[in-house]
């Protein structure tokens, strides 16, 4: 969401004289230019990458037997094919293993959600439809704002199921992590798996991933 522009005038009676209150408007009404560009570029990101023609995916999540909702997500397969592909697959099942039945086992509120250890299921493991794990394939695309999947990793080349979606920007994360698609709908559910997480990340319910596939 877009913030309110701030009136400029409620600040601008601490200066006695109206040149030094006329400069400080000029410079206060820039700095919310400026600061409107930024964050409807932020806005405007996922909307520049999306294309008609990359996959889009779901999740069903649930707390417990609790219904979270759906959410949905677009795949980078014109940036990043061969991650795009491994998210993909592993969300159909088509190769025999997938996501469904997994959790998200790492939740940290205002930071991300991760989940996708599909074997051992408690943050340790992990498998990708190349084997078990493969290369970074490039960091076009960077941690600019929430609602974006990356790939977790254990270092460099280390890709396998482990995934996270990003709930503010985490600019740290860069030239580190794979992003590779974004939520297209259903911010509200990964809100609602936020809600559940800690600063350790550890979560208070378990958040289960009850259905996935290709829409």
């Amino acid at each position: 969401m877009l913030m309110e522009k701030p009136k400029w005038n409620s600040l601008a009676v601490r200066f006695k004289t109206k040149e030094t209150a006329d400069c400080f408007k000029k410079k206060f009404e820039e700095c919310q230019q400026n600061l409107l560009k930024f964050q409807k570029g932020q806005v405007s990101l996922t909307a520049e990458l999306s294309k008609e023609t990359n996959p889009v995916v779901f999740f069903d999540v649930c707390a417990d037997d609790e219904p979270l909702g759906r959410i949905t997500m677009e795949l980078f397969s014109h940036i990043v094919p061969k991650t795009a592909e491994n998210f993909r697959a592993l969300c159909t099942g088509e190769k025999g293993f997938g996501f469904k039945n997994s959790i998200f086992r790492r939740v940290i509120p205002g930071f991300i959600c991760q989940g996708g250890d599909i074997t051992k299921h408690d943050g340790t493991g992990g498998r990708s439809i190349y084997g078990d794990k493969f290369e970074d394939e490039n960091f076009h695309v960077k941690h600019a704002g929430p609602g974006l999947l990356s790939m977790a990793n254990r270092g460099q080349d280390t890709n396998d199921s482990q995934f996270f979606i990003t709930l503010q920007k985490v600019e740290h994360l860069d030239f580190k992590h794979v992003v590779f698609g974004f939520v297209k709908d259903g911010m509200d559910t990964v809100k609602k798996i936020e809600s559940f997480g800690s600063l350790k990340g550890s979560v208070s319910r378990r958040i289960i991933i009850i259905e996935c596939g290709q829409i």
